[in-house]
């Protein structure tokens, strides 16, 4: 049951660092990008379950699915790409919605996997193991909420450019 454990490292030594950071300098946002950093370590760290430890992860998925292992390894490069999309302002947002998206998909995997008693992580335990995943689970989804996708443009919609502005942005 050491995963969440690392999990939690993963997610708050980046966001620690950060902090101190911050409280020595006036930079805008290194809480911000701590916090980010630590979410996209966690989905590498996901991603790379998925190539490490490819048995147990077959195991957490039900039989009616087709080709499990191959889907095992196709969510591991999903998660690979949310990882290194959170790394780009650009893209960032869309990264946290598709890795909220993730955690909420997979969710059920983890609910069949520790009722089965089967996969890495302490889902051996059975359904107790959900009192520590589920919360988990629910962290993970704020974090990404709060790191990568809040304020980035989904709140509000952009304002429209005057006549003045468009012509300030043209090159000379």
């Amino acid at each position: 049951m050491i995963t969440p454990l690392i999990v939690l490292t993963i997610l708050f030594v980046p966001l620690l660092i950060a902090a101190a950071i911050a409280r020595r300098t006036t930079a805008d946002g290194v809480i911000k990008l701590g916090g980010v950093l630590g979410y996209a370590a966690a989905f590498a760290f996901f991603s790379i379950g998925h190539f490490v430890i490819t048995d147990e992860m077959v195991s957490m998925l039900p039989d009616f699915i087709p080709a499990r292992r191959p889907f095992v390894y196709a969510t591991g490069l999903l998660e690979a790409g949310l990882a290194l999309a959170l790394l780009s302002k650009r893209t960032r947002p869309y990264a946290g919605i598709g890795c909220i998206a993730v955690l909420v998909l997979f969710f059920p995997g983890n609910i069949y996997a520790a009722v089965h008693g089967v996969g890495p992580g302490g889902h051996q335990w059975g359904p107790v193991y959900l009192l520590v995943r589920a919360p988990l689970q629910a962290l993970l989804i704020f974090w990404g909420y709060w790191f990568a996708v809040r304020g980035r443009g989904f709140s509000s919609l952009p304002r429209r450019l005057g006549t003045d502005e468009l012509e300030q942005r043209k090159c000379p």
